[in-house]
């Protein structure tokens, strides 16, 4: 009997399971987030690249799901992580915003992010990397303790680069202080207001520096890189940019080896292919497009070592690895370090226009891995459409938290589409580029709705952002048919008008709503 009643609740478990997309607590698996800057859809072997080579990248894709149509939410780094980790379009926060490396903390306390609620679910939750979502409330002491930051939106533990690694302050911060540093008779001081201090910067000694930046990245120079801001003291604590891999990499091995007997949640935030551009020198020359394709190159050796690790603890087959990067990207962004020059045709975001900053395909559409193995197909592509903005409700459905109305309210539960096993998805994704207009893609058609256009961002996509070409964007509305024209080159909205003023409907209805309410599917959409 008592075996029957064991056999029978175990049947009426799985049934559960089933119906309600919840794993068993027991079968609740660790969760590595591996998050990449300004990689594009082009600049992996597996989606296509020939000048570069990502083999860790492409096993991660061998024994998992890759996405053709996964999306960042912005063209931008800080809007994009403040939507993966609020579950919020960025748009809905004027503070969201590419921020200074001194900005007050964007995220209130306290709010339901995705690492809290994986906290809540039992995940011990770490962050290693690049966080660029602000610390303190306004006028941090750099000397004294950092606070609130990541700790106070969900994470256990963390070590993080403050901003960027263009930003000063060029320090590492543990928890609520800088790493490496004690020496009060040299106090960090950061200003992005003013030049202080005597350090030397881009301007004054131009000799100094590994390569040379535009103005706005030529402030205090630490190391040989000048940097956007001035800052002082603390060169005890400075970071090595060469070694900034192997650093980031050393703490997140260390974070996997001391939870192996837990469940965690990492979201290793990794500062590649962020400028400025400075790879280990075992790195530089492992590919045919300089400096920029020899910092994929170390970043796809991360993921390696992050594999190998998670072997070695035999932890891979209970863990959900899901790779992505925070927008397209970038050839020249303030560093003449020969990216240009050394490209050789590589095209960073593969067959779509525009990267990072841009209204366009390769700003926001990212290259995407998930893996997960007995519960996502190996070696399976996916062209579901999904969106970084809903892997908290999603994420929040596999271990079983409950979200209210009043968080979260963009964020979707597609844990089916990201585990491969929905061809679907989304019914429509939103894009933010750097500019006011946002664009709205559904099935193939894709509208960016009247508005100024910077000139300097078709500038950096015809110059800057690789070879192909493009037609010149004016203030008018544009409708493309990704379909027949995934370069979006032949704006036909005079043709179809009336799919123009529907997607023009839905993104109004989208940014005076949120997004959780709405069904998966439109009734009323209009299909290619």
């Amino acid at each position: 009997m008592r075996s029957t009643t064991g056999v029978l609740l175990t049947f009426l478990l799985l049934c559960q399971t089933l119906v309600s997309g919840t794993e068993p607590r027991e079968a609740l698996p660790n969760i590595l987030i591996i998050y990449a800057d300004d990689i594009g859809y082009g600049d992996l072997s597996c989606y296509g690249a020939k000048l570069i080579q990502t083999p860790h990248l492409d096993r991660l894709a061998s024994q998992g799901v890759r996405f053709t149509d996964a999306y960042c939410t912005a063209a931008t780094c800080t809007p994009s992580r403040y939507s993966l980790l609020t579950g919020e379009y960025a748009f809905r926060n004027q503070r969201a915003q590419v921020l200074r490396g001194d900005a007050p903390l964007l995220i209130e306390p306290g709010s339901m992010t995705m690492p809290e609620v994986l906290r809540r679910a039992g995940y011990r939750t770490s962050i290693v990397g690049k966080w660029h979502l602000g610390l303190g409330e306004g006028d941090v002491d750099w000397n004294g303790e950092i606070k609130p930051g990541p700790l106070e939106v969900g994470f256990d533990e963390s070590f993080i680069i403050p901003a960027t690694n263009d930003r000063v302050p060029t320090v590492y911060i543990r928890g609520h202080r800088v790493d490496n540093w004690s020496d009060q008779d040299d106090p960090i001081r950061v200003s992005y207001q003013k030049p202080i201090g005597d350090l030397p910067t881009g301007i004054s000694h131009p000799e100094l520096l590994r390569y040379p930046a535009d103005r706005q990245h030529s402030g205090t120079i630490t190391g040989d890189i000048s940097r956007i801001g001035w800052m002082d003291g603390g060169q005890s604590a400075w970071w090595d940019d060469e070694d900034m891999a192997y650093e980031l990499a050393r703490h997140a091995v260390k974070f996997l080896e001391q939870n192996r007997e837990s469940r965690f949640f990492l979201f290793l935030s990794m500062h590649e292919n962020h400028v400025p551009r400075a790879p280990h020198p075992d790195f530089v020359g492992s590919s045919q497009t300089g400096l920029r394709g020899d910092a994929i190159v170390e970043f796809d050796w991360v993921v390696g070592e992050m594999m190998r690790t998670l072997e070695r603890l035999q932890l891979c087959d209970n863990t959900l690895v899901i790779f992505s990067s925070d927008n397209g990207p970038v050839f020249f962004d303030g560093y003449e370090d020969g990216a240009l020059e050394h490209a050789n045709g590589h095209p960073a975001s593969g067959p779509f226009r525009g990267g990072k900053y841009q209204p366009f395909e390769g700003g926001t559409r990212m290259p995407t891995i998930v893996r997960w193995p007995g519960r996502t197909p190996a070696g399976s592509v996916s062209s579901a459409l999904v969106s970084q903005v809903d892997l908290l409700a999603s994420l929040a459905a596999l271990v079983g938290q409950d979200l209210s109305d009043q968080v979260a309210s963009d964020s979707q539960n597609q844990l089916a589409a990201w585990l491969g096993q929905d061809p679907q998805g989304r019914d429509y994704v939103i894009q933010q580029p750097a500019g006011p207009v946002l664009a709205i893609r559904q099935g193939d058609w894709k509208y960016i709705p009247a508005g100024n256009r910077p000139v300097w961002a078709e500038q950096r996509h015809n110059l800057r952002n690789g070879p192909l070409a493009s037609a010149p964007l004016t203030k008018n509305a544009y409708l493309f048919h990704l379909g027949d024209d995934p370069g979006e080159q032949t704006n036909v909205i005079d043709q179809h008008p009336e799919v123009a003023r529907h997607l023009h409907r839905l993104l109004q209805e989208t940014i005076q709503r949120g997004d959780r309410s709405a069904p998966n599917s439109d009734q009323n959409a209009i299909r290619p």
